[in-house]
């Protein structure tokens, strides 16, 4: 945890020992009566804690606002298949950790219709991976998830303000790397299939809808791999990293 995130904060806090939070405090970095860390609001202002008094059942501290970091998100969404909970658990914390503003989560042709009634989605388990991306980042922000049931649902999400990018291997298309963005578009969307790619119909789909295919070479990688390499190479061309 590069920084602590809570949901809201006040001038004095209190945290339960059986937190995960409180827990790391103790344990990892070993914090004590007047040691001071890194702490923020999620999707608001960071700043300083410090820690008034610490026993057997709570953790106390006060909190300091410093920056006010609720926009350090980028004007990016990545449009992502659904692929095995596991994989997409790494997906959604290294999207959250490199800024990605939106994640929707869409079904696919090639997708197993049970991933998205996992007990990932339904417990809100994906919620704590969230939290873990933006705590690694140490950063605030916070994407927003949203779930489609189907790839032709999931274009309509995305009207002409965006520059418009699907990930593909199949298709003869240039490299990603040597992209130039449409500096008069605000925003910009990556999408990328799942395990086993695209069908021919969504390819034109997404055509059809304003998505140009890209790729980034001609290896066949694993989704979680062609998800970062992808969103890193995107951002870089945005002149975001």
């Amino acid at each position: 945890m590069n920084i602590i995130l809570f949901d809201k904060l006040n001038l004095e806090n209190k945290l339960s020992t059986k937190d995960e939070r409180a827990r790391h405090m103790k344990k990892i970095l070993h914090l004590n009566v007047g040691d001071v860390f890194s702490c923020g609001e999620i999707n608001g202002p960071k700043g300083d804690a410090t820690i008034t008094d610490i026993d057997d059942d709570f953790v106390s501290f006060s909190f300091k606002a410093l920056d006010d970091t609720s926009k350090d998100l980028f004007p990016v969404t990545l449009l992502v298949s659904q692929v095995r909970p596991i994989c997409m658990k790494r997906i959604l914390r290294e999207a959250v950790c490199l800024g990605v503003e939106r994640i929707v989560i869409t079904g696919a042709d090639l997708t197993e219709k049970s991933y998205s009634k996992a007990n990932f989605y339904i417990n809100g388990e994906y919620k704590k991976v969230l939290f873990e991306g933006a705590m690694q980042a140490a950063q605030t922000g916070m994407s927003e998830v949203v779930f489609t049931d189907k790839l032709d649902d999931a274009v309509k999400l995305f009207d002409d303000s965006y520059n418009k990018i699907m990930l593909d291997n199949v298709l003869k298309s240039d490299r990603l790397s040597s992209w130039n963005p449409d500096k008069t578009k605000t925003k910009t969307v990556l999408s990328i299939g799942p395990e086993r790619g695209y069908t021919d119909r969504e390819r034109e789909l997404l055509m059809k809808n304003g998505f140009e295919a890209k790729t980034i070479g001609t290896r066949v990688l694993r989704t979680e791999t062609a998800n970062s390499s992808g969103l890193a190479l995107l951002l870089g061309r945005l002149n975001l990293l």
